[in-house]
């Protein structure tokens, strides 16, 4: 597989509180490296950024915490250990809210900007017509986020600020990953809402694109490992897998991709946003799974 293959500065919040300016830009996506790479393991975590710049707390009619119910939050901090099995992990830093990593960058509403963007079928997407383009238009309790209408230079900045670097590097660490292995395994990590699951809903909740976009074995792996640390998993229903695991995901070319959607509920406070007790719990055990995928020695069964 070659580069064709894959899908391809502000004032910052700190992670927790409002804004305040910083000295220097930072960019876009934090990556962490095992000191050895042992695995072909890539955990990648799209929506888990809290930084949130002026500009958008400014042109928000809606406050903080409701900017906030977009994030997958603190799915970083969940994945915070796959680089003691050799895997790596890139986790973005900005709010999903500002921009949307997990879409094409053209999955832009035409109701948004006060010129309209050209048209595809990117732009009539079911996303997009849900107000959950690459620039949401509303929050995660689906409220309008703007005041105003925006202008397609803002999205074309945000765009090649935030979402063309990380799919950049995440293209990068595939390519390096399967020269280094012969294969790369991309575990694209998200978290949930429990509202209106059910006392029955899965706890996890894993995403392969109905089998196109990642081998069934990774799969079944996951899925048992979960099951054994007595988590509930469903495969597809109602997740199967975004932009990004159809953008990379290619088993027949030896990249794989999954997802992997955790329920919130099961360690954070979903009024406030707070971590509760449960964050230590479901942090040790992804771990586990990355400990599980990584020790399955996965490269010597796909390449």
């Amino acid at each position: 597989m070659d580069s064709s293959d894959l899908g391809q500065g502000a004032a910052y919040a700190p992670a927790e509180g409002a804004s305040l300016p910083d000295a220097r830009p930072e960019p876009p996506f934090v990556l962490v490296e095992p000191l050895h790479r042992t695995s072909p393991l890539i955990f990648a975590s799209p929506h888990s950024g809290r930084r949130y710049p002026a500009e958008l707390l400014a042109d928000a009619r809606v406050g903080l915490i409701s900017l906030r119910r977009t994030e997958d939050a603190y799915v970083d901090e969940l994945f915070a250990g796959v680089a003691a099995h050799g895997a790596s992990l890139l986790s973005a830093t900005f709010a999903r809210a500002y921009v949307d990593l997990n879409r094409d960058a053209a999955e832009l509403d035409p109701e948004m900007f006060d010129e309209r963007p050209p048209a595809s079928v990117h732009t009539t997407s079911a996303r997009v017509q849900a107000g959950l383009g690459a620039i949401p238009r509303v929050s995660g309790d689906g409220q309008a986020i703007y005041r105003r209408k925006l202008s397609l230079h803002e999205a074309s900045r945000r765009i090649d600020a935030v979402h063309r670097p990380y799919h950049e590097t995440l293209q990068n660490l595939l390519l390096e990953t399967k020269a280094q292995f012969g294969c790369a395994v991309l575990i694209d990590c998200h978290s949930m809402p429990s509202n209106a699951r059910g006392a029955h809903a899965p706890d996890i909740v894993l995403g392969d694109r109905f089998g196109a976009s990642c081998h069934p074995s990774v799969t079944a792996l996951a899925e048992a490992t979960l099951r054994r640390m007595n988590y509930r998993v469903a495969r597809n229903a109602p997740f199967a897998g975004g932009h990004t695991t159809q953008t990379y995901g290619r088993p027949a070319q030896r990249v794989h991709a999954l997802q992997i959607e955790i329920n919130r509920a099961l360690y954070v406070d979903e009024r406030t946003l707070e971590r509760t007790n449960g964050h230590t719990r479901v942090r040790a055990d992804m771990s586990r799974l990355a400990e599980a995928l990584a020790a399955a020695t996965l490269h010597k069964s796909l390449a």
